[in-house]
């Protein structure tokens, strides 16, 4: 087991049922999962109410010698906030998208991530006993997702755009977040936004704001993930040594950018991804611009200790491979932090007589 454990995010193979998926990731090389809260991977509204769900989780990961360090909510985290429309729909679970009324699908959604801290709760719980042989990774019990935005339309700021109307954004963001964060405070547990784009938080600058939107609520931090960084010109180093102790889980997922014909800038040009003309798109770990050493010193430097969780996309790779790959690199970058100077030796006291 590594000092911090390589796990995979299950969001991107959620049309794998869970218990076909884990034999495929042990085999793929991982120590564990950061589980979906969509498909069937981990059910929120099961794990509260149903006897027995959260255990039948745990023996399947048993018997794969699998571990759990998060859970992940960003489908439903992304409606919280988010001005909605028809595309939600197909990302919500029924009863969260309801009658499709904008109001009511945020307010649900509100109630949903609520109801995730209890299922966390409940879910980590179940399955200490078991962990206790694991990495004890960062001690959190982490819920990671997505806020969405009320403000994400105003990015480029024209029509010409004030602060006072961008923080009705974040204001919108505070009302609606900070009873959740009440209830992860009750049930202790954390929340990591990806910072993203199409989120209240999508670099350094927004992700402070929602913290002082939140009053540095210490439920709210972050899930690390520099691909979403990188393309953007964002310091993804920088966001580590900033945000340090705000980091409560790392996603581990590539990026290139400078490529293309020159014709699709940053913003995507209303593109498909993998387009070759594209300046950007996701890459399978290591095969992008992301400088994972840089990032990994970083996180070493900092005392991030939970999971080295990947998040593969990459359009243009069979993701059997591509994960494969991504597994073996993320663990031969993950080196154990150093207990002693390594200069230590130079002091005559420390050194050991010969006998």
């Amino acid at each position: 087991m590594s000092q911090r454990p390589v796990t995979l995010f299950t969001g991107q193979w959620a049309d794998l049922k869970i218990a076909e998926l884990l034999p495929k990731v042990k085999a793929m090389g991982y120590e564990g999962v950061e589980l979906a809260c969509w498909g069937d991977h981990f059910d929120v509204v099961r794990a509260v109410n149903e006897k027995g769900y959260v255990e039948s989780i745990w023996e399947l990961l048993k018997k794969h010698d699998l571990g759990c360090w998060a859970i992940s909510s960003h489908l439903v985290g992304q409606a919280t906030c988010d001005n909605i429309d028809e595309r939600h729909q197909c990302i919500l679970p029924a009863h969260v998208w309801g009658d499709g009324n904008p109001e009511g699908v945020r307010q649900r959604a509100c109630a949903e991530m609520a109801l995730t801290a209890q299922a966390a709760r409940k879910f980590f719980d179940a399955g200490k006993s078991y962990m206790a042989n694991k990495s004890k990774g960062s001690g959190k019990t982490v819920v990671n997702g997505f806020t969405g935005s009320s403000i994400w339309h105003a990015i480029y700021a024209f029509p010409p755009t004030n602060q006072a109307y961008l923080q009705k954004g974040y204001d919108d963001f505070a009302k609606r977040w900070k009873p959740i964060l009440e209830v992860f405070e009750k049930n202790d547990v954390y929340f990591g936004l990806e910072v993203h784009p199409t989120e209240i938080a999508f670099d350094i600058a927004s992700a402070q704001r929602a913290l002082d939107a939140v009053g540095n609520h210490k439920r709210f931090g972050f899930n690390y993930d520099p691909s979403h960084l990188g393309y953007q010109g964002v310091d993804y180093v920088k966001f580590i040594r900033t945000f340090g102790k705000q980091i409560h889980h790392a996603h581990m997922k590539d990026v290139w950018w400078g490529h293309g014909d020159g014709t699709v800038g940053v913003f995507g040009g209303h593109t498909d991804f993998c387009d070759p003309r594209r300046a950007w798109d996701f890459r399978s770990v290591g095969r992008g611009d992301i400088k994972f050493e840089d990032v990994i010193v970083a996180l070493n430097d900092v005392g991030y200790a939970g999971p080295l969780s990947v998040e593969w996309e990459d359009g243009r790779m069979d993701r059997f491979f591509g994960a494969a790959e991504s597994a073996a690199y993320v663990k031969k970058l993950a080196f154990p932090t150093n207990k002693v100077a390594f200069d230590a030796a130079f002091d005559k006291a420390k050194q050991k007589s010969k006998k």
